[in-house]
């Protein structure tokens, strides 16, 4: 039923926008409009809250509990777990924005800053750090920690709904558990379709700046068609073989990459970059997180940050299901702490070397890059590592990456989809797995042709909204979950103790009654007083 309406739905919006692509841009434009500007607020208090509630998990005195049995251990090695947390969280979005976001920050930035100056550069960087850093991952932990509770904790079925067990009892079973099943299903396939149009747009971006070939609608369907069956042929082999083993090679190649730039390009640079612009990101957080802009008409907010938090909300039940899947057997500190921390510095280091080469050759080699930029944005990563030596040899390795990250979103959230739709099966069939494949592929390709990279942006953040609530409903949930355990924990702890001191008390009764009782101590006598307090009381 769940898989009916949810593709259902799906189909319809894409018919939609085969048939009517003018039409279904100015619907969602006026959809994202009264999404900004009614719940943008909501979009920054939500992520905020998120990254609080998951520090509290990590550090609180539920850190303890396992995902899984008491004997249960990791199934992965923590190796390829941050390889898959990695490939599956980030992958596209790193390489695309890796220097075009810093640079477009570097031109108009927020705040009223004046661009191209060195404030400009560093608070660019730091909005970088910001976007990249612990919001998305916290979002990430919360649904991901929710689902691997419950599913090998408490032994529920793998579903979004099964979170509400301990707010809605029964009714999970019902329409409302549907319900939000499919706005779950809804929302990865749009989430994930945004980041497959984005890789899309970068690989003919690449293919234009290595090959000379112009980029065009055309060649970006035949790129998504291509890359359709390639994820296809892998979704096919499983989680343990083609996923597992594209995300290490995934690792590798962005591993070597990023030391390329780093050692080849600015080193000293870069470094100092990360090192300052860390702590103004850490100092700035709070800030950060709850600025909106309502004294002024700048859009900036709901360009960038509304944006990504919107994107990371409507990735986050793919991404979530994935982690929480290859996280059973971890405690509730160290996966929070796991996937909060490692990724966001593995993120912001990223930012500051690739993002930290483009400001650089901006500002000190006159590279053009921010001009650029500012006309295509797909082309950044490419112009950036044109002026370091070996650069044609190393866009091509960076082409590489791409598709190889493209092909790993689209394998996992294949097996999400397919997942979510199929009752939380945690081996879904091979059918279902290529429809949701083929699907999401077409919504990628109804959104470039509706509107290219705007449409793209506009998807996430209007199918983010209902399930942002979802979100704030599952903490709930989860933290009901926990003190209730935690409750009857600390019950059988004194149950315990009161049996021990049981059985101790009736061990010592029974000694005492086989050694006989012991004798009472005799009574100390009283001490004799001395002539003078005799003759004194005489006195007296």
């Amino acid at each position: 039923m769940v898989f009916g309406i949810a593709l259902a739905i799906i189909l319809t919006f894409v018919l939609w926008g085969a048939f009517f692509p003018e039409q279904l841009g100015n619907s969602a434009q006026i959809a994202l409009d009264f999404s900004t500007e009614k719940f943008g607020w909501f979009y920054l208090l939500t992520a905020f809250g998120f990254l609080v509630f998951a520090l509290y998990l990590a550090f609180g005195r539920f850190g303890r509990i396992k995902l899984g049995k008491d004997e249960d251990e990791p199934e992965y090695s923590t190796t390829s777990w941050f390889a898959m947390l990695f490939s599956a969280g980030m992958g596209i979005g790193l390489v695309f924005w890796g220097v075009a976001e810093p640079v477009s920050h570097y031109i108009d930035p927020p705040e009223d800053v004046d661009g191209g100056t060195a404030y400009a550069a560093r608070i660019s960087m730091r909005y970088s750090f910001f976007h990249w850093g612990l919001h998305p991952w916290a979002i990430y932990s919360v649904i991901a920690l929710s689902l691997a509770y419950f599913q090998f904790r408490k032994g529920y079925k793998g579903l979004i709904s099964s979170t509400f067990v301990p707010l809605l009892g029964e009714r999970v079973n019902g329409p409302i558990g549907k319900t939000i099943d499919v706005l779950a299903i809804i929302a990865t396939a749009f989430g994930v379709a945004t980041s497959l149009g984005l890789g899309t747009l970068q690989i003919a971006g690449g293919i234009e700046q290595i090959f000379g070939y112009q980029s065009s609608t055309f060649m970006m369907v035949i790129i998504i068609v291509i890359v359709t069956v390639l994820y296809l042929a892998s979704s096919t082999t499983g989680l343990d073989r083609g996923i597992r083993i594209l995300s290490n090679a995934n690792l590798v190649i962005a591993v070597l990459l990023l030391l390329f730039v780093l050692f080849v390009g600015p080193t000293s640079f870069i470094f100092d970059t990360f090192t300052v612009t860390l702590g103004g990101y850490l100092q700035n957080l709070v800030q950060m997180s709850l600025r909106m802009t309502p004294f002024s008409d700048s859009t900036w907010v709901a360009a960038w940050t509304l944006f990504y938090w919107a994107w990371w909300i409507s990735w986050a039940p793919f991404v979530g299901t994935f982690i929480a899947r290859v996280s059973k057997g971890r405690t509730i500190r160290e996966f929070v702490l796991g996937v909060l921390l490692v990724p966001s510095l593995f993120g912001c280091f990223w930012f500051a070397t690739f993002g930290g080469s483009g400001i650089y050759s901006e500002r000190y080699q006159n590279s053009g890059l921010a001009e650029a930029v500012q006309n295509d944005v797909t082309s950044a990563l490419f112009l950036m590592l044109h002026n370091l030596p070996m650069g044609a040899i190393v866009s091509f390795l960076a082409l590489m990456l791409i598709g190889m990250f493209f092909i790993t979103s689209a394998d996992s959230a294949t097996f999400v989809l397919g997942m979510l739709s199929s009752k939380g099966n945690l081996h879904p069939s091979g059918k279902i797995k290529v429809t949701w494949g083929i699907v999401q592929s077409s919504i990628a390709i109804v959104l470039l042709v509706s509107g290219g990279l705007s449409a793209l942006q506009t998807a996430s953040i209007v199918v983010a909204l209902p399930f942002s609530v979802i979100m704030v409903g599952m903490c709930f949930s989860l933290h009901k979950a926990l003190s209730d355990e935690h409750h009857e924990h600390r019950k059988r702890e004194k149950r315990m103790l009161a049996e021990y001191k049981s059985i101790f008390d009736a061990a010592k009764e029974q000694q005492l009654r086989e050694n006989g009782t012991p004798k009472a101590p005799k009574t100390p006598k009283a001490p004799k007083l001395h002539k003078e307090s005799k003759n004194t009381q005489k006195f007296d």
